[in-house]
């Protein structure tokens, strides 16, 4: 068996981001394709937000190391302030110079043969970059998000970070994996590649069926009935104020109320998690909708995905300034194998991919009257039990087992 080091941030038992599943899944299913996994990742107290149930899903032989670190805007801020260098690339820079010693120290005791990192968090690649440098391991650095863009990071110190740490690895990781065809596009593009060139390479995200499993086997029934009250259209997780903002989907509301398409006995919009309820408090008050909306807590991972499977419909919301991103929770939504609302620029990748599976349901989400039609449309598919569901046989090709198996062939190759 080759070995591979596996350095991120997001890990169990953080909580908080959908993120965690991707660099857990693939330590999980990489032995099955020739690799053992190594984990490398933050102490538990460096983290924003944990939960130790999650630790269940940590492979009983994974070896996990937990370098030192803090988080700036909590264990260095005094009176609330910190040093602005102190969070550059990110409020856990401290982790880098332990992670570095731990990553060598795990290189050489078990012969590890490659390196693999994931932003964000931005001081993993920056980890990466140094072990690759001191170790002269090939490393693979997985981009789930763009890094320096346009418009952000705002901060012009932040933003030259990201730029050179982004150059970095253009230039010595053997190869760079996107979770869209947008970003991936936008980096070959950026650093001169050419549009096949293989080193620039689409890695998507996907979903755990082991999770499912688990829920198909409880017995619960994974579809709920809605004869006897509202239709529930779910948004799980975070909705951002500028990357998922809603206002227009909330300008759509108040316009089918008025219509008389739309009532609180028809339909209720329930976000959970969205870890901003009180912007949408306030657009629900300003649009007059209060009573079309529920505002739910973040609950345990496993609960959110039976919440998922029991839905009527679910709701993906993507502005047009993330079109070369596709949310990770939309791959949970195809398993969980519920109707999806999709308001995102049919022009952008997440619009593109469920355009590309069959999803007649899509409208930009800055285009309120693209909302109406299209919630307006769906709301009556779910009334004759005629909305879209993406056969099974499509969602199977994003199952994580399957795509740890296009990992494990790049390694292999670098």
């Amino acid at each position: 068996m080759k070995r591979v080091l596996l350095i991120g941030f997001q890990f169990p038992p953080l909580v908080g981001t959908s993120g965690v599943q991707r660099m857990l899944r693939f330590a999980e299913h990489l032995p099955a394709y020739g690799w053992t996994p190594y984990v490398l990742t933050t102490s538990v107290g460096a983290m924003p937000q944990t939960d130790p149930s999650t630790l269940r899903d940590v492979p009983p032989d994974l070896s996990v190391t937990r370098s030192f670190a803090l988080d700036a805007a909590r264990h260095l801020a005094v009176r609330g302030r910190y040093p602005r260098r102190l969070a550059i690339p990110d409020r856990w820079s401290t982790w880098i110079p332990f992670a570095v010693r731990d990553a060598c120290r795990l290189i050489d005791r078990h012969a590890i043969d490659a390196v693999w990192t994931t932003y964000p968090i931005a001081s993993a690649h920056r980890i990466g970059d140094w072990v690759h440098r001191l170790r002269r391991r090939p490393w693979v650095a997985d981009f789930r998000d763009p890094m320096a863009q346009d418009d952000y990071p705002s901060d012009p110190l932040l933003w030259r970070s990201f730029d050179r740490i982004e150059r970095q690895a253009a230039r010595r990781a053997a190869f760079l994996t996107f979770t869209s065809p947008g970003a991936r596009d936008l980096y070959a593009q950026r650093y001169g590649a050419a549009p096949d060139d293989a080193r620039f390479v689409l890695l998507m995200n996907g979903y755990d069926e082991g999770s499912f499993a688990e829920i198909d086997a409880s017995g619960a029934e994974p579809v709920r009935s809605s004869r006897d009250g509202p239709f529930v259209l779910l948004h799980s997780g975070v909705v951002y104020p500028s990357e998922r903002d809603p206002t227009q989907l909330f300008a759509a509301l108040a316009s089918l109320r008025a219509q008389g398409g739309l009532s609180p006995e028809t339909l209720r919009i329930r976000f959970r998690a969205s870890s901003h309820d009180a912007m949408l408090e306030d657009l629900a008050a300003r649009f007059a909708v209060r009573d079309l909306i529920e505002l739910r807590p973040p609950i345990a991972y496993r609960d959110a995905l039976a919440e998922m499977r029991a839905a009527d419909g679910l709701l993906v919301l993507q502005a047009a300034n993330c079109n070369g991103q596709i949310p990770a929770k939309l791959y949970e939504y195809l398993r969980a194998q519920r109707p999806i609302l999709g308001l995102a620029d049919p022009q952008g990748d997440t619009g593109r991919l469920l355009a590309t599976l069959g999803s007649p349901h899509v409208a930009a989400l800055e285009d309120a009257q693209a909302i109406e039609h299209a919630l307006g449309a769906f709301v009556d598919a779910l009334g004759r039990d005629a909305a879209y569901r993406v056969p099974a046989d499509r969602v199977a090709a994003f199952s994580r087992r399957r795509l740890t198996g296009d990992l494990a062939r790049l390694l292999d190759a670098a």
